[in-house]
């Protein structure tokens, strides 16, 4: 039975509440502006009320009861003159409209002195870059006056820019990214350190608009966000390029904030993401939040090059193929990988030439999430084995219209060593961390529209997707659970967002096994047994068990049979089935 649609309603439940609290906003200022006379005059009548009353309060008891004689006889004598009544209702209400004024002082009309200065200033700062000894009018000359140089500015409680319009001439090159950076750094050293800046360029008005930005949340943790299959929230950032919001839960509230959304699949025009950064700035985060939310719908292998074990609360679970951290298991799943990618497109090929949909098992997600996998370069290389980096050229080439989707982390230092395939096709990127502006230029390939900080939270960055606009970025908090510096919230978000342990996994656990420090963690077909050398216990190769077709994705036995046979020379196992046969049988 197909399954029915969500109303619109429930779908777009964000958006209808903004509009919704837009709609009422605007109609509470319209019957503020309609009703201010009779506001006022009530607030009037009030303030008229309550210093009667303290009048009355003041007066000593014995002289009250005189008060009241005069005040009944004044009353008396308005009622006998012809129009008293009308000409007393007017009287008060004109003391009510009096009484009832804004008594606020008004705001001033233009800037302090300080303000002044500091526009004076920044003036002054300007006028080697936007002046030409050719000008017949220049605009902005040694001495000369800021007004028409800025025609719009505010400033915050600490007398700090905190919006500015600056006019430069026509002439000026606002074409070269040169000559915009420049501008850009001078505006931000004169408006104050330590803060962000978004600059937009009109090149048609001549104009540039300076805005601070107020910092992205950094406390959101990870849970589960609204979104379809195929879409993968990055991070959040500010609302001014991205229309969309998604409605969080922030502790006992709620709250919309609009996100980085990375759109994977057959349609997608950046499959595959690149994510670097400096030791610590959550790169790591984000691959688990991917993890996370690439769970709900397909099957993920990791490869934790770190070696620390981040992603020990993934083993085992439901939808995890693998999490290596060892070569042998790393070069044996990548493979497997390959020959999955080459097996998908094959079924597909056959499925389209005949005219029918594809294969069910060919549109299930794969994901192959690797950390720090120039770690493994350097161990190939010292081992004499195939680099794992050259394994992933079929995935990046071929895998989106396999449903494959391949995301690389790596530090910032150690981008040159990745392969010229990982770099040419991962068009999505993410850059965490403090960085120089030249910096995020290399990785993203445009300069972003901020003024990036020397000191930022972990998770803090910047992300580009495709061709697309530079966008902030702050990933939301998904630590290891099993780090004991986590916070009991941190940690009891990430662990309700695992998937349940796997009943083959589970039968397959020994409790008396010890575990190895670096090694594959693999599932296994229940019915199989090989020869697992970095196990206490040796268990022999069943020879049946050569004789089938692997199917599942590891080979079991391939890579660690090998090791066994390289040790021992006089009794070597058989030969086990070679992944590219399985993969051949399997397509």
């Amino acid at each position: 039975m197909a399954r029915r649609p969500l109303p619109r309603i429930l779908s777009n439940r964000g958006a209808h509440l903004a509009r919704s609290r837009e709609l009422a906003r605007t109609a509470a200022d319209s019957a503020t502006d309609i009703l201010h006379p009779l506001i006022t005059i009530v607030r009037g009548l009030r303030r008229l009320a309550s210093a009667g009353r303290r009048r009355v309060a003041d007066t000593p008891k014995d002289r009250r009861g005189a008060l009241l004689f005069l005040v009944a006889s004044v009353l008396l004598v308005v009622l006998l003159l012809p129009y008293g009544p009308l000409l007393a209702a007017i009287a008060l209400m004109a003391a009510a409209a009096w009484q009832g004024r804004d008594r606020a002082p008004a705001a001033p009309k233009g800037p302090d002195e300080s303000q002044a200065q500091r526009l004076k200033s920044l003036y002054d700062a300007l006028v080697p870059y936007f002046s030409s000894a050719g000008d017949p009018d220049p605009l902005y000359t040694h001495g000369g006056s800021w007004e028409k140089a800025f025609p719009a500015y505010e400033f915050d409680g600490t007398g700090r820019i905190t919006h500015l319009v600056v006019v430069y001439p026509a002439y000026y090159t606002d074409g070269e990214a040169e000559s915009r950076a420049r501008i850009e750094h001078l505006l931000a050293a004169k408006s104050g350190r330590g803060r962000e800046y978004h600059f937009a360029w009109d090149e048609e008005g001549n104009q540039l608009t300076v805005q601070v930005l107020a910092p992205l949340p950094a406390d959101i943790a990870a849970q589960r966000f609204v979104t379809s299959p195929g879409e993968t929230v990055l991070g959040f950032t500010d609302p001014m390029q991205v229309h969309r919001t998604l409605p969080l839960a922030h502790g006992e509230e709620q709250r919309d904030v609009p996100p980085v959304v990375w759109r994977t699949g057959i349609r997608s025009t950046a499959p595959h993401l690149l994510a670097a950064g400096q030791p610590g700035s959550g790169t790591s985060t984000l691959l688990r939040s991917v993890a996370l939310q690439a769970l709900r719908h397909g099957d993920v292998v990791i490869v934790d090059g770190g070696g620390t074990g981040e992603y020990a609360c993934l083993t085992g679970r439901d939808g995890v193929l693998a999490v290596e951290c060892g070569l042998a298991g790393v070069l044996e799943s990548l493979r497997w990988a390959a020959h999955e990618t080459e097996r998908r497109l094959i079924a597909a090929n056959r499925a389209h030439q005949a005219g029918d949909p594809p294969p069910e098992d060919t549109k299930r997600p794969l994901w192959i999430l690797l950390d720090r996998p120039s770690a493994f370069t350097h161990l190939a290389a010292a081992d004499g084995r195939e680099d794992p980096q050259s394994l992933l050229q079929i995935p990046l080439r071929h895998g989106r219209p396999a449903n494959v989707t391949v995301v690389v982390a790596d530090q910032i230092d150690s981008l040159e060593t990745l392969s010229d395939a990982v770099r040419q096709h991962t068009r999505a990127r993410v850059l965490l961390g403090p960085a120089t502006p030249e910096q995020v230029t290399a990785v993203l390939g445009a300069p972003p529209h901020t003024t990036p900080l020397d000191h930022v939270p972990a998770g803090r960055g910047y992300a580009r997707l495709g061709t697309g606009p530079v966008h902030r970025l702050q990933v939301p908090a998904t630590p290891d659970p099993y780090d004991d510096t986590t916070g009991a919230d941190h940690r009891k978000a990430v662990l309700d967002l695992l998937p349940a342990r796997s009943a083959q996994g589970d039968a397959q656990t020994e409790p008396t096994r010890t575990a190895p420090e670096s090694g594959p963690v693999r599932r296994t077909p229940a019915d199989a047994t090989f020869t697992d050398k970095h196990s206490l216990e040796k268990k022999p190769v069943d020879p049946a068990t050569t004789d089938r077709t692997v199917t599942e994705p590891y080979a079991a036995g391939t890579a660690d049979t090998a090791d066994t046979a390289d040790t021992d020379t006089d009794t070597a196992p058989p030969e086990p089935v070679p992944v590219e046969t399985a993969a051949a049988e399997s397509s």
